[in-house]
C-alpha cells in the first residue's frame, strides 16, 4: 500500500460562515515562538481511506522545534538550543527551502508528532465500527510500502496533532487497550517509536553492552527502558542533576555528561551506542565501541557536524546506522509492550495546548526527565453535536 503526501490548500484553515471550527496551533513560517498561532480553523474532513481523530493528548518533541527553526537546513551547523538564540543562523535557515525533513516544509501547517486520541469519524472505505476507538497514531509513514526506505512524517510533511482534531490514513491508527491516562499515552509515539527503531536496527540482544547518550530525554529514557526489556546491560549518560532518575529507569551504570567516555568506560567496551546527541562527543562514541560494534542515531541535538576518525570505522569494522523511517514491526511492538505492561510512561508535565510556547521554552531548557504533553481544550457543544459525541 502506498500513501501519497497530501497536496495542501493554503486556504484550508479558513472558516466558512456556517462551519464548526476547532482550536489549533498553526505554525506560520520558520522562526521563533511568534510563529506559533493559536487560532480557530476548519475541522479537516477525512478522505475515503482516512479517519478523523479527536486529539486527547499531544507530546512535545525536538523535531517540532527543529522544523519551526529550520534546523534541518544544510545552512545550520549548531545544535537546537544554540540555533534558538542565533539570529544569523535562523535567518540563513529560513532563506533556504531545505529546513524540513523531506521537501520544503509546508507552511502554514499544524505540527504535533505525538497523538493519543479517539476516532470520531471515518472515510467511506473504513469500517464505521472503528468510531470511538482509543488510539495512538504512527507518525512515521513508509508511504511507498515497506520495501522502500522512503518515508513521510505527520507534523513535518502534513498537518499533525497540535489541534483538537487530526485526519490521517486509517492504516496508521492503532487501537490501544490500557489503563494509562491520555497524557501518559501521549508520551509514546515519536520518542518510543524512534527508540525502538534504533534498538531494532542495531539488533540489541540480551547481554549486549549498550551506551545511551541523552538518557534523560524523551527518546533516551525510552531507549533505556526498551534496551533493558531486551536484557541488555545499559550505561546511561545524563546530567549530574538527573542521576537518580536514570537509576529509576533501570540503567546499570550511569555516567554524567561531560565525562571523558574513553577514560570512564575504556576503549572497546560497548557493543552498541544509541546516540541522539552527537556534537563533540561523537569521536569518543566510536572509540568505546568494540570491534564489530553498532552505532545508531536519529538525531543530533548537540550539533550535526561531527568529526570521524575513519580508522576507527574501518579498522574496527563498525556499523553506523541512520534511523528515520520506522520498520514495520516497530509500532505494533510498542502497542503490545503497553498492553502487556512491559514499559512505563515517563510524563514530566502537561500544558494546555494554548500554552505551547511556554512548553517549548521549558522543553529546550532540558531540566526535565521524560516528556511534556499538550492537552487540547474540551470539545464545544457544537463539536459534540457534529460528531454525535457524549460527555463520557
Amino acid at each position: 500500500m502506498t500513501i501519497s503526501t497530501p497536496s495542501w490548500d493554503k486556504n484550508r484553515f479558513k472558516l466558512k460562515d456556517t462551519q464548526v471550527s476547532m482550536k489549533a496551533v498553526v505554525t506560520l513560517a520558520n522562526g521563533g515562538y511568534e510563529m506559533l498561532s493559536y487560532q480557530d480553523v476548519a475541522i479537516p474532513t477525512p478522505n475515503d481511506d482516512e479517519v478523523l481523530v479527536q486529539v486527547l493528548a499531544a507530546g512535545v518533541n525536538n523535531t517540532e522545534i527543529n522544523t519551526r527553526l529550520g534546523w534541518y537546513s544544510s545552512k545550520v551547523t549548531e545544535g537546537t538550543e544554540a540555533l534558538g538564540s542565533n539570529d544569523a543562523e535562523q535567518e540563513n535557515a529560513a532563506s533556504e527551502s531545505d529546513g524540513g525533513w523531506n521537501e520544503e516544509t509546508p507552511f502554514p501547517f499544524v505540527q504535533g508528532t505525538d497523538c493519543c486520541g479517539r476516532i470520531v469519524s471515518v472515510g467511506a472505505n473504513i469500517d464505521a465500527n472503528r468510531i470511538n476507538e482509543r488510539v495512538l497514531i504512527r507518525c512515521s509513514i513508509r508511504n511507498e510500502g515497506w520495501n522502500s526506505p522512503e518515508n513521510i512524517w505527520m507534523a513535518s510533511d502534513f498537518d499533525g496533532a497540535f489541534a483538537q482534531f487530526v485526519k490521517i490514513a486509517a492504516s496508521e491508527v492503532f487501537a490501544v487497550e490500557s489503563d494509562w491516562t491520555d497524557a501518559e499515552l501521549g508520551t509514546i509515539p515519536c520518542a518510543y517509536g524512534t527508540a525502538e527503531n534504533m534498538i531494532h536496527r542495531a539488533d540489541v540482544s540480551a547481554g549486549d553492552t549498550v551506551l545511551v547518550a541523552g538518557a534523560s530525554g524523551g527518546v533516551g529514557s525510552a531507549v533505556v527502558q526498551l534496551a533493558k526489556r531486551r536484557g541488555a546491560i545499559v550505561t546511561a549518560i545524563v546530567g549530574a542533576n538527573k542521576v537518580e532518575e536514570a537509576a529509576i529507569l533501570g540503567a546499570d551504570r550511569i555516567v554524567t555528561r561531560g565525562t571523558d567516555l574513553v577514560e570512564a568506560l575504556g576503549e572497546k567496551s560497548m557493543d552498541v551506542v544509541i546516540d541522539n546527541v552527537a556534537g563533540e562527543t561523537f569521536g569518543q562514541m566510536t572509540q568505546v565501541l568494540k570491534r564489530g560494534g553498532r552505532y545508531a542515531s536519529s538525531g543530533a541535538i548537540a550539533g550535526p557536524i561531527v568529526s570521524l576518525d575513519m580508522r576507527n570505522l574501518y579498522l574496527k569494522d563498525l556499523t553506523l546506522i541512520g534511523c528515520t523511517g520506522w520498520d514495520e514491526p516497530i509500532f505494533p511492538n510498542l502497542i503490545s509492550y503497553i498492553e502487556r505492561g512491559e514499559i512505563k510512561p515517563l510524563l514530566a508535565k502537561t500544558f494546555p495546548l494554548q500554552d505551547i510556547a511556554q512548553a517549548q521554552q521549558e522543553f529546550t531548557e532540558k531540566k526535565h526527565v521524560g516528556k511534556f504533553v499538550l492537552i487540547p481544550p474540551a470539545l464545544t457543544d457544537e463539536q459534540k453535536t457534529l460528531f454525535e459525541l457524549s460527555d463520557d
